[in-house]
């Protein structure tokens, strides 16, 4: 039981950050910057001990959220009735922490040891990058102490991964690197957060205290953030102004990373429920959530609706937007039983939670986006026409990025500059001017990822960038970063009946013959015979 004078402000949230590990240092370290939006508690223990202990003290005491990570977090994610944040490793943090392994490891073998499963791409990342890496993964303490041991034996020198396999590696004479950033810790915290004042809204409601107080969510990006001077971008701009003086649904349609939360975060921005202190933009992806939760997700449930409901009920999502937006990002992935249910809302303008006798009133405006033809879905009858229409009052599509390359090489930067910026790196005074010079390269791509990828791309550049200050932004160095521009760029130029000369490439990439060479996809020998052929007119 808490000691009295140590007894949480009541208006605060409840964290508790559970490690046993070297994390526990960054749950430390970040906990200052949070301290006093909530009362965070450190738990030092892992797995049954942590449950343990956790369960006994929820007898008496109130926890709003645990963070902890790892095999630790899954661990304690299925056998705790709290929700469990589970921090989480970015790309960012992983291309970072294989740099300081690579220099640890003095050019010998390096390793990446994860829970659960592989890290995706890391292999395509080694190779294009030169670095020899072995990836393993783990379930258990004693299943990772053996990986340690077989990848010791292999003569790898460094060993990237989490607090335990880290301290691991340590105790067997490897250098450990630890891969989680105060970056990532913070966006866990932050998630923390949200979910806690979340419980407490439903709290609040089933007391029947009225409406919280608490903050709830913000859409953070305004029409300002939809770069871009394309005039494809300005009517995207223009439509986000206009839809927001309408209070009607808006189907935001475009393919994977062209910006469609963005979008939908401008149009309730500029809205006037937008304009209203504290009004909610709530968004979820409705492909994400397994369909036996979503019902619960979107619309809530009593206490007792199902096996392992929450003690109290939980509030759907529709009801924590009540006077603001609800995102439905990829609502063609809802299920059919689902649409129906969703139609009803919006119909009536009121919420049933599952297991409910009592319907909620509700005053939400409906932002949905998909990157699938949803008109193609209603004719297969996959998506209800009905619900269709009554989505898509007004509907807004998003240009991929290949059909505004004018915008390419100024998003280029843009991004650039804040991947330097967020490294603490300074922004040489010549990247606009080596962009520009990289600008054919980069708008030949299609961009399949749109500016999803290109920011990707921006944050490649950056790390290396920063690690090296003195490198310049050549198309070589762009190419060695990012081999695919060429691989690309080499498949559209095969079947193009005036395909360019090896003179014209060497040329564009200043007499630079290996960045010739990969940009066209051949060797240095057959791009200097190739260039003889050219000469002599053979």
């Amino acid at each position: 039981m808490a000691h009295p004078s140590l007894l949480p402000d009541p208006d605060k949230p409840v964290i508790w950050t559970v490690s046993v590990s070297r994390l526990a240092e960054l749950f430390r370290d970040i906990t200052l910057e949070y301290d006093a939006l909530a009362t965070i508690e450190p738990i030092n223990l892992g797995f049954d001990d942590a449950v343990r202990h956790i369960r006994e003290r929820l007898v008496t005491e109130r926890c709003d959220a645990v963070i902890s990570a790892g095999s630790n977090a899954a661990y304690l994610k299925s056998r705790l009735s709290v929700p469990v944040v589970v921090a989480k490793a970015s790309g960012y943090d992983m291309m970072g922490a294989l740099a300081r392994a690579r220099r640890a490891a003095g050019g010998g073998a390096i390793a990446v040891v994860t829970y659960g499963s592989p890290v995706a791409d890391l292999a395509q990342f080694a190779d294009t990058f030169g670095i020899d890496v072995l990836q393993q993964t783990y379930a258990t303490e004693q299943d990772a102490r053996a990986r340690i041991a077989d990848l010791k034996a292999a003569g790898v020198r460094a060993v990237v991964g989490a607090g335990l396999v880290t301290d691991l590696a340590e105790q067997a004479g490897l250098t450990g690197v630890f891969v989680y950033s105060a970056a990532s810790i913070r966006q866990a915290f932050d998630d923390a957060l949200e979910i806690a004042r979340l419980g407490q809204l439903e709290a609040q409601r089933h007391r029947g205290r009225g409406p919280a107080t608490t903050d709830t969510r913000r859409a953070r990006h305004g029409v300002a953030d939809l770069r871009g001077q394309s005039a494809a971008m300005e009517k995207v701009r223009q439509a986000v102004v206009l839809y927001a003086r309408s209070p009607a649904t808006v189907l935001i349609q475009g393919e994977t990373g062209s910006g469609k939360e963005l979008v939908a975060q401008a149009i309730h921005r500029e809205s006037p429920r937008g304009s209203r202190a504290r009004a909610p933009f709530v968004a979820v992806n409705c492909g994400a959530i397994a369909e036996s939760l979503l019902e619960s997700e979107l619309f809530g449930h009593e206490e007792g609706a199902f096996t392992g409901a929450r003690r109290g009920g939980h509030a759907g999502l529709f009801e924590a937007a009540n006077h603001g937006t609800l995102f439905l990002d990829e609502i063609g992935e809802m299920p059919l039983a689902l649409q129906t249910r969703l139609l009803r809302v919006l119909e009536e303008r009121e919420v049933m939670r599952v297991g409910g006798t009592r319907p909620v009133p509700v005053d939400v405006r409906i932002v949905s986006a998909t990157h699938c033809d949803l008109e193609t879905r209603v004719r297969e009858g996959r998506f209800r026409a009905d619900l269709f229409y009554r989505l898509a009052v007004l509907r807004l599509a998003l240009p991929p990025l290949r059909q505004r390359p004018d915008d390419v090489v100024p998003l280029a930067e843009w991004s650039l500059r804040n991947a330097l910026a967020a490294l603490g790196a300074r922004s040489s005074p010549n990247l606009s001017a080596e962009l520009a010079a990289c600008g054919a390269l980069l708008r030949r791509y299609p961009w399949p990822g749109n500016v999803r990828e290109l920011r990707n791309l921006a944050e490649r550049l950056a790390l290396f960038l920063a690690a090296e200050p003195l490198q310049a932004l050549t198309a070589a160095f762009v190419l060695e970063v990012a081999p695919e521009l060429a691989q690309a760029d080499v498949a559209s130029a095969a079947t193009a009946p005036d395909r360019e000369s090896v003179a014209a490439v060497l040329r564009r990439f200043d007499g630079q013959r290996d960045a010739a060479a990969a940009y066209l996809g051949i060797s240095r020998t057959t791009l200097w015979r190739r260039l003889r052929k050219e000469e002599t007119g053979a």
